[in-house]
């Protein structure tokens, strides 16, 4: 299953996740035309670092978003540390509410909420990880018509969280990691660099 005109790309991880993303990042064409906002786990008292070093991977800009600001297209964001990151009517939100599977940021929170913004239009990616955040959440971007993507148990550095999404939910694509940018630059080859995000232009 393809969607015709995805808008926005939603990416967990987890344990391993570092070296996924960095791979990924690369592999993203300079000229991306979708905004993709990450979730990556991590502790409380992270800072930017984690944001600085993967620019040094990404021909994106990459930056951590904050509350109220408005979605660019050709643009990676990562969720601050010990905040959820949601997105509501083409903006992001970050909230303090209590963690989800154990996590804030939860993968399941922004799943979720891009699901409920973007509807079908909407590409859920998960990564690495120990537990199973975000087999919900991507879930329910199936069940909203959106395309749901997981890196192969077997090329992920801990394969658990793969694992439990293509367990629990009917997948459309399985790859090895080195294999998804690739995938998402064909995916979108059809959408204009110029697209506008927000909710009042979809």
């Amino acid at each position: 299953m393809i969607i015709e005109a995805p808008e926005i790309v939603v990416v967990g991880a987890s344990t391993g996740g570092l070296k996924a993303l960095q791979t990924l990042l690369a592999g993203l064409a300079e000229d991306f035309p979708l905004p993709i906002v990450i979730v990556q786990h991590r502790g409380k008292e992270s800072g930017s670092e984690l944001c600085e070093f993967l620019r040094q991977f990404s021909r994106l800009p990459v930056s951590e978003p904050e509350d109220k600001e408005p979605i660019l297209t050709g643009h990676a964001y990562l969720a601050p540390g010990d905040y959820h990151l949601m997105i509501e009517e083409g903006c992001f939100a970050l909230s303090t509410e209590s963690p989800v599977t154990y996590a804030r940021p939860s993968i399941d929170v922004l799943f979720e909420t891009a699901a409920d913004e973007y509807q079908e239009r909407t590409v859920g990616v998960i990564l690495t990880g120990r537990n199973n955040d975000g087999t919900r959440g991507l879930g329910k971007i199936k069940a909203r018509g959106g395309l749901a993507v997981v890196e192969d148990p077997a090329s992920a550095a801990c394969r658990e969280m793969p694992e439990s999404a293509v367990t629990h939910i009917k997948v459309d694509s399985i790859l090895p990691l080195k294999e998804i940018a690739p995938y998402l630059n064909e995916l979108v080859k059809s959408v204009s660099p110029n697209r506008t995000v927000p909710k009042d232009t979809l």
